[in-house]
């Protein structure tokens, strides 16, 4: 019988589920990036990387940020993209060489165990991926470890649910319908960061001089509410493995629930946008 309360079971169960959901990550989740692609360039704008650092990308996914930094550490520079799912790192390797990328090196790393030396890193990127630490103070201390003094870490965390319904649709649906437990505030999860003076104050507590947050605003659009909902399904750890478990009488009244909530943003051709925001934020080391 597993602990799910034990630090350790809840890593080991999400690096089952990210390894599941990695291969989906390869080519089903192009309506998720195009709408983060304003945030990606707001972290590297943030960053901004000059030729011969060594930065490094956590929770890198297929690598969308950091391959928008290698080119600029060129010549001389080096990107170091990681994930704590294997096959995550091989999606992003895959993709880093049909970008043509010959200045990143790709491994498995854990955001709580960063595998650098003391005050070695230039810098270091975080999309969406602290938000899923089990112990974030604990990753945010490494982060402080490995950058170099007045390094920075540019990282960014999902704001408020009800400033994503594109995604908190999700759980608001299922939990109303009896379909799954509320969440805990502070639990690993999408919306575990987004409380920015949470943010602040683990950031402070982790030895980063204080940090500046600030609200990047999103649109994620689809053709129907279909397509989004199936673009969830690919990108998300958690949803698969929910609907895996409901009976079909369940599935059908939630995805009727989810539909309502998206029907706000649904226009009259069936085309979907809907508004997101997260909360990008600026540490120095």
């Amino acid at each position: 019988m597993t602990d799910e309360n034990d630090p350790e079971e809840q890593r080991a169960n999400a690096r089952e589920r990210w390894e599941a959901a990695a291969p989906r990550w390869e080519d089903r989740v192009g309506g998720f990036l195009d709408g983060t692609l304003p945030l990606a360039h707001w972290m590297v704008d943030a960053l901004a990387p000059q030729p011969g650092q060594r930065v490094l990308e956590l929770a890198a996914g297929r690598g969308d940020v950091g391959f928008l930094a290698a080119e600029l550490l060129q010549p001389g520079g080096e990107l170091i993209s990681t994930d704590g799912a294997e096959a995550m790192v091989e999606v992003a390797r895959q993709r880093g060489e049909q970008l043509g990328l010959t200045n990143v090196e790709y491994k498995p790393m854990e955001l709580e165990w960063v595998d650098a030396r003391l005050a070695s890193l230039d810098g270091i990127l975080c999309r969406h991926g602290y938000q899923h630490a089990v112990d974030p103070e604990a990753a945010f201390r490494e982060a402080r470890r490995v950058l170099k003094p007045g390094a920075k870490l540019v990282l960014s965390v999902w704001s408020a649910p009800d400033e994503n319904p594109w995604l908190s649709a999700i759980n608001t649906a299922a939990e109303s319908l009896g379909l799954q437990e509320p969440t805990p505030a502070d639990a690993p999860g999408a919306f575990a960061l987004s409380d920015p003076q949470r943010l602040t104050d683990l950031l402070e507590d982790a030895g980063f001089d204080t940090p500046t947050i600030e609200p990047v605003d999103l649109v994620f659009k689809a053709p129907t509410t279909d397509a989004w909902f199936e673009t969830l399904r690919a990108m998300s750890s958690t949803l698969q493995p929910l609907l895996d478990g409901l009976a079909p009488a369940d599935h059908y009244k939630f995805r009727d629930a989810v539909d309502a909530i998206w029907a706000p943003f649904t226009h009259d051709d069936g085309s979907v946008e809907i508004p997101g925001r997260s909360l990008g934020a600026v540490a120095e080391a």
